[in-house]
């Protein structure tokens, strides 16, 4: 009762946002180096070296984002029935077209000093974790906290977070929606491999001339534990690239990421999503429920023990055209597991904006093979394609419509995903600010 109300209140807020901001000028940045919630965080990545921000004291801002969707999917598959306590295991819930609940975060910031500030996201509602849950808070350090010549040039170029926040591997955790936030995802779905996760250490990078690189460790897991530490290591995260604005019209931006966690008792660099998937109940069975089986539609390998992974993206935007890929491969297991696994990952997405940007409309391709499933030895794989379209009706409110239809390949015959397929349109709206 208590997570149906939160729900309800999630979207009476939602609407009541959408009413109370009509086609008006965008709420101002009043925090140094951060990615705004809204339309002008779109194609941007790591929060920004160099801003307009400036620093007048102490200051604190409070934000939002709310997603609501439509759901107008169907499924099959051609599993052979396992049968458990009467129950056949590898049938498919029943579903229809309709509403998902409403999901919302809320962003808290704080401007401490000149170039030092802290960031703190909660999920008020979310399809896995219902009640509110604090999703990271860490400290983003650009200047120098004490006047001193050679601290402030270092500086200049230097950029210090520390806490608990969502690591930066890849470049695809910044184009995905994460839970309440779909402003800066084109389409309505995630990828079938989702890297996100949030892990406790620390990031150091150095950004001059559209050059950065970045070097991070962390605990290697989503909490922070001192127990059990023959079944522990730190994980190590790296990233190199350029950003680049070649020609008036012309932006190239190359980045090449890895993880390495040697062992873990729980990594979620695969399962750290605490939203859940935008698609409800596909290829689940009949005993599947909102929050046990959030993930529909994704692959989550199992990696608990051992992550290697490294992925390379590139984004160019010639006009009014882009295309952004990730290009990934990931190696791991769990305990259990006599050897490792691989996985392949492709992602190719292409867009093109219009009027102004307001408008937008584009494909994603997506590809996953590999031997996504324990102790089996064999190969399997999934597709996705999705396509679809935008309107940004003001700089704090978008709608999304998507086609999407994905197909899973060479799963064993009593696997609820063989022969499975899903298809239909999905429909959102995000409000943020």
């Amino acid at each position: 009762m208590t997570s149906s109300l939160n729900r309800t209140r999630c979207t009476a807020v939602a609407l009541f946002v959408t009413i109370a901001f009509p086609l008006a000028a965008q709420m101002p940045v009043t925090i140094q180096h951060i990615r705004p919630m809204d339309e002008r965080g779109v194609n941007l990545f790591e929060p920004p070296k160099n801003d307009t921000a400036k620093f007048t004291g102490v200051n604190l801002s409070l934000g939002a984002a709310f997603t609501q969707e439509w759901q107008g999917l169907q499924h099959g598959n051609a599993a052979q029935p396992l049968m458990v306590a009467g129950v056949n295991q590898n049938q498919l819930m029943t579903i229809g077209h309709g509403f998902n609940n409403a999901v919302a975060n809320l962003y808290l910031n704080a401007q401490l000093a000149k170039g030092i500030r802290v960031q703190m996201t909660s999920y008020l509602s979310a399809r896995h974790h219902q009640e509110t849950w604090v999703k990271d808070g860490f400290v983003l350090i650009d200047d120098s906290p004490i006047d001193n010549a050679l601290l402030a040039k270092i500086m200049k170029y230097t950029t210090l977070r520390v806490g608990h926040f969502e690591i930066n591997y890849g470049d695809q955790h910044f184009r995905r929606t994460d839970n309440g936030n779909g402003m800066f995802n084109p389409f309505v779905g995630n990828t079938i491999l989702d890297a996100f996760t949030t892990e406790i250490g620390a990031e150091a990078y150095v950004r001059a001339d559209g050059l950065l690189a970045m070097l991070a460790a962390t605990g290697g897991e989503v909490h922070g534990q001192v127990t059990a530490p023959q079944t522990r290591s730190m994980a190590v995260i790296g990233k190199l690239g350029f950003d680049e604005q070649i020609a008036e019209n012309v932006r190239v931006r190359l980045t090449g990421s890895f993880y390495a966690n040697n062992k873990s008792a729980s990594n979620t660099l695969y399962t750290g999503d605490r939203g859940g998937s935008a698609y409800y109940d596909i290829l689940e069975n009949t005993g599947s429920s909102e929050t046990t089986n959030a993930w529909s539609g994704q692959i989550r390998p199992g990696f608990s023990n051992k992550v290697n992974a490294e992925v390379v993206n590139p984004f160019v935007k010639v006009g009014n055209a882009e295309f952004f890929g990730n290009f990934e491969t990931a190696t791991g297991g769990a305990f259990t597991e006599p050897k490792l696994r691989t996985l392949h990952h492709n992602v190719y997405e292409g867009l093109y904006r219009l009027a102004s940007n307001k408008f937008y409309v584009g494909g994603r391709y997506n590809t996953l093979s590999g031997e996504l499933i324990p102790n089996r030895g064999d190969t399997q794989s999934v597709t996705r394609y999705q396509l679809g379209g935008g309107w940004f009706v003001t700089p704090n409110v978008l709608a999304k419509l998507e086609w999407v239809h994905q197909k899973y390949m060479d799963f064993p015959i009593t696997d609820i995903r063989h022969g499975g397929a899903f298809k239909g349109f999905m429909a959102g709206g995000t409000v943020a600010f």
